[in-house]
């Protein structure tokens, strides 16, 4: 057995996620969003007029069929095929269509039998990159070099029946929205 402990950050303590859960436009789609970064999972956790908790979980990999979006593999190309599929994105001009559909052609991973995604986090400010990129007004050096140069973090998508069921519930904790909203 290969065992990871990760994170959930949010309003409430969620001893059981449930498969189907969550928002559609969420970087990978519905599923749960976890992070190995317990200090990432206590932000998440929290906002301006409300504090949260973090749950933790013990997640046994070894069955599991994990895509690593940020292993040699792959680029971030990849990435933005899968924002470009769960995401909204504004394809109002010519270019942006073509990009558009030049990386779903040629850079969507085959995600058909993937228990869960491993990769970059699209923060609302980091969207604007991938929004920029697709839409002509950055480079494809310029986006690299902005997730590069900022703390995008990684986070763990779990995202087939398979992934839940190997999900553990280990605890939780309490975090203050006085000291994690930043």
């Amino acid at each position: 057995m290969s065992e990871i402990f990760i994170f959930h950050g949010s309003e409430n303590i969620i001893k059981k996620p449930l498969p189907g859960k969550g928002k559609k436009n969420n970087d990978y789609g519905q599923g749960f969003y976890c992070t190995e970064d317990i200090d990432m999972a206590r932000e998440w956790a929290v906002d301006e007029n409300r504090d949260g908790h973090v749950s933790k979980y013990s997640l046994d990999i070894s069955p599991l069929c994990i895509i690593d979006l940020n292993s040699p593999d792959y680029c971030v190309l990849h990435w933005i095929s899968i924002l470009l599929q769960n995401r909204r994105f504004e394809l109002d001009t010519p270019l942006s269509r073509e990009g558009y559909r030049y990386l779903k052609e040629n850079f969507t991973p085959d995600l058909t039998d993937v228990d869960v995604i491993r990769g970059y986090r699209a923060d609302d400010s980091y969207f604007s990159y991938a929004d920029d990129f697709i839409n002509g007004v950055i480079s494809i050096k310029q986006l690299t070099s902005a997730l590069h140069l900022g703390n995008l973090g990684e986070q763990i998508f779990i995202k087939s029946q398979k992934a839940f069921d190997s999900l553990r519930f280990q605890g939780s904790e309490p975090v203050p929205a006085s000291i994690w909203y930043a």
